[in-house]
């Protein structure tokens, strides 16, 4: 039987995605309701500026007092869209303790105080869902979650954001530079004005701690996620990356140990060849590759950004929240019972690109070949190029410690006949 008493729901921001949640509950309604089970009623909205003009929102629900809305008493499910940390944080918090389950997008939040978050919604018996702070419209926290819950995930691997993937795609693809490519992100709309979070790898780094946590069954936050961004990678990299049959991609990488006794979460650029899935994500596009136990591999590809996409899994999540209610029940709190640490990025074992500017003259090579042998790195090949009494030398080592790699790279600073350490580039999907 279809209950007749509306859900009532209270959305915190209206930009970009807020304004996007509101215009489908509104002209879904029919469809949500059926889907649920009983109708939903869009309660209030808070906004920072309600002078500004919102189409298809009705006036009448704008607020300014978020918290009063938040505490109203006859809110069911509350969508956080504003993003960061305050007053996201406390806001959620008088949530849950005012009976409200929560659907939240905000990844930084979830990301540094996810536990906290879990435990409150435990604490009032309420819902935490944020599907959409990760990847957009791509369902990943759910599968992780719940699909794959009888699973054993060893891996995470993927491209979580799409500015960096639209900057590196035209690098590849135009030869052009880091600073023409974002320039020309900026002008589509595909990086803000402020591309800090982006292009530094925060944003990345985020996602990344929340996809661990959740497939390893650990506490993962952002402070563990080792980050680098993508301003030092140049065209000349990208060029190198090619003669090894490979590209260059802005990766997050979650792995559990072989030993099964750790975890590692890290963010950075990597080269990977392109015979791997996530080789031919273009443009602003996201994908993520997992791999399990039983499951084997599985790619999951989409938009990860935008209005459009990011109410797609808000509302989702609404739908299963509002289900949860009417049922009486909770769906999936944290799952952090293998408290597993979190090793550090020196003892992550990967192969290396290193590209160094030399003397060009006999027993240079020589030379380089002893130091990475007396730092324990084995190298695979080699490639040089001279003139004029300069020249470049390429290097691309087998699997080696992070630790050791620093080391050796600390080592060929000082000898004579290294002129500088051009880039140094993980190599990662063999």
């Amino acid at each position: 039987m279809m209950r007749t008493r509306p859900l009532k729901v209270a959305l915190l921001g209206c930009g970009v995605v807020g304004s996007e949640v509101a215009r489908i509950m509104t002209t879904h309604a029919d469809d949500l309701t059926a889907r649920i089970g009983a109708p939903v009623e869009l309660a209030g909205i808070a906004v920072r500026r309600p002078d500004k003009v919102r189409a298809g929102v009705p006036a009448e629900l704008v607020t300014t007092d978020a918290t009063a809305l938040v505490k109203r008493g006859d809110i069911d499910v509350v969508i956080e869209v504003i993003g960061g940390i305050e007053p996201a944080r406390s806001l959620i918090t008088t949530a849950f303790e005012h009976g409200a389950s929560v659907v939240s997008a905000n990844k930084a939040l979830v990301a540094a105080d996810g536990a906290a978050l879990h435990a409150a919604a435990e604490a009032n018996g309420a819902d935490l869902y944020y599907e959409a702070a990760v990847a957009g419209a791509i369902p990943l926290v759910r599968p992780l979650r719940e699909s794959l819950a009888g699973d054993k995930v060893n891996r995470v691997l993927g491209i979580v954001n799409g500015t960096t993937n639209f900057i590196l795609d035209k690098m590849d693809s135009t030869g052009s530079g880091y600073s023409e490519a974002l320039d020309e992100a900026t002008a589509l709309g595909y990086a803000e004005a402020d591309p800090t979070a982006d292009v530094e790898g925060f944003d990345a780094a985020a996602k990344a701690a929340i996809l661990a946590g959740i497939a390893f069954h650990t506490r993962v936050t952002i402070d563990d996620v080792h980050r680098e961004g993508l301003t030092e990678v140049t065209a000349a990299d990208i060029a190198s990356a090619k003669r090894m049959g490979c590209t260059v991609k802005l990766l997050a990488i979650c792995e559990r140990a072989a030993d099964g006794g750790s975890v590692t979460a890290r963010v950075h650029p990597a080269m990977i060849p392109l015979t791997h899935p996530l080789a031919s994500v273009r443009e602003a596009y996201n994908a993520v590759f997992v791999e399990a136990d039983a499951a084997g591999q599985l790619m999951f590809y989409g938009p990860g950004a935008g209005g459009s996409p990011t109410a797609s899994a808000v509302l989702g999540d609404l739908v299963a929240v509002c289900r949860n209610k009417l049922a009486g029940a909770t769906g999936p709190g944290e799952s952090a019972y293998t408290a597993l640490p979190v090793s550090p990025m020196g003892e992550v074992v990967t192969r290396y690109h290193i590209s160094l500017d030399v003397a060009d003259k006999p027993g240079v090579l020589a030379q380089v070949a002893t130091v990475f042998a007396e730092h324990g790195v084995s190298i695979d090949t080699v490639r040089q190029q001279g003139k004029d009494g300069e020249a470049s030398l390429v290097v691309v080592t087998h699997r080696a410690a992070d630790a050791a790699l620093s080391s050796t790279v600390g080592a060929l600073r000082e000898l004579d006949t290294v002129r500088g350490v051009a880039s140094i580039m993980r190599v990662e999907g063999e």
